[in-house]
Parts: structure tokens; C-alpha cells; sequence
């Protein structure tokens, strides 16, 4: 069961019963998306791309892939996004996130027409985008296909630990390419001993409202 909360940018989240936490800060949903997946994730690695390919864990509610799209539509930038959920929300839940308001008609009518489907197959949007949602738990999933960007946005360690193993960051790792950038909310000595591990170079960034700071990493190789 998903309940709906107002977060303190006045945008909403969903509190996930089951888990115990909700899908994004309390402190802004929005603000706290668009600082750390846009900000230090999809326009850092932009500078560089004419196309972007980008693997989410933990899909929600779509908050991420909607300001992603309509950045990427803004910009006429091809965008294939994969974007694990294995507790994808009804129509109706996704539909009483509100975020409509926060993103042109076009973009929102996009992924409201689009969401079943995705969760089954890709889906091509607006021409040249592209979005498949895996119904599967990470340590499951597997894929041949190289990803520029992944946007690491699973539950806290404290109520989601399993994500958050040495191992399960390194089999997520495992989509990037080299010189791909990782990027999450949350930054502790152990995530970063973790991709040091693995040949990534860490950048600590300043974090969105009601964090000090967050992680960005480089895949080197």
C-alpha cells in the first residue's frame, strides 16, 4: 500500500507501507529529483552526448524518468531509459502523484499512455525516445546493454539494506559503460569504499535540501 504525502516543496510523494519509507525526501520531491538525477546526472553527462541511454534503479514514481524526458525533449536529445521497479504502481497511483502539473502536457500524456506497455516491452515515445521497466529485483536482472548514466535511487540502507551490499552495487555497476557516472542521494564511507573498489572515482557533491552532500562517480574501467 502506497500513501499519498506533501513534501515540504509542496510537490507529493508516495510513503511505501510495506517498506516503511518514502519514495523521495520529505524535505522536496521535486527539488530533491532535480538536484540530484538532472542536475548532477543527466546535464553533467549531456555535456558530452548528442544521446543518452540511462538505467534507473527503482522506477517509483516516475518522477526522475518524467523530468528526464521532458529535459531530453527540450533538447532533441534521443533518450533510451530502462528502469527497474519490482513494485510498479497502478495507473491510479501514478496518476494521484499529481506531476502533471510539473511537466508539459505532451510529456506527461506521454508516459500516462505509455505506462502499462513499458512494463512489458519497450516502448518508443515521442519519436525517439524509448522506455522499458522491468518488473524485477536487481539482484535478478541481467542485460547486455551498456548504459552512459545510472540513476541509483533504491530505498535507504536502513530500510532496504540488501541494496546496498558491496556485491548488489557492483552487479549494478555492471551496466555502465566505461566512463559512465553513477549517481545517488546518499553517500557513506561503505558505497564509497564500494566503487572505489571497483574502479570508479568519486566526486562528493552538495546534496539537495536535507542532505549535506551526495555521490557522483566516474566509471574508469
Amino acid at each position: 500500500m502506497n500513501k499519498i504525502i506533501v513534501t515540504a516543496d509542496g510537490s507529493n510523494t508516495l510513503f511505501n507501507e510495506t517498506i516503511g519509507e518514502h519514495y523521495h525526501s520529505i524535505h522536496g520531491a521535486l527539488q530533491e529529483s532535480k538536484h540530484v538525477f538532472i542536475e548532477a546526472g543527466l546535464k553533467h553527462v549531456l555535456k558530452d552526448k548528442e544521446a543518452i541511454s540511462i538505467f534507473e534503479v527503482g522506477f517509483g514514481t516516475g518522477l526522475n524518468f518524467l523530468l528526464t524526458l521532458e529535459y531530453c525533449q527540450e533538447q532533441s536529445v534521443p533518450l533510451t531509459y530502462t528502469a527497474i521497479e519490482a513494485f510498479p504502481l497502478t495507473h491510479a497511483e501514478l496518476i494521484s502523484t499529481g506531476y502533471d502539473q510539473y511537466v508539459s502536457s505532451e510529456i506527461w500524456n506521454s508516459l500516462d499512455q505509455n505506462y502499462a506497455a513499458s512494463l512489458i516491452q519497450e516502448t518508443t515515445l515521442l519519436h525517439d525516445k524509448k522506455l522499458l521497466i522491468p518488473i524485477d529485483t536487481l539482484s535478478e536482472y541481467n542485460t547486455n546493454q551498456q548504459y552512459d548514466l545510472m540513476y541509483y535511487d533504491a530505498f535507504s540502507v536502513q530500510h532496504q539494506p540488501e541494496m546496498w551490499t558491496d556485491d548488489i552495487i557492483t552487479h549494478a555497476c555492471s551496466f555502465l559503460k566505461v566512463g559512465g557516472i553513477f549517481v545517488t542521494y546518499a553517500i557513506t564511507g561503505k558505497l564509497k569504499r564500494a566503487l572505489k573498489s571497483i574502479g570508479f572515482e568519486i566526486e562528493k557533491l552538495t546534496g539537495a535540501p536535507g542532505k549535506r552532500e551526495m555521490l557522483r562517480a566516474t566509471k574508469t574501467i
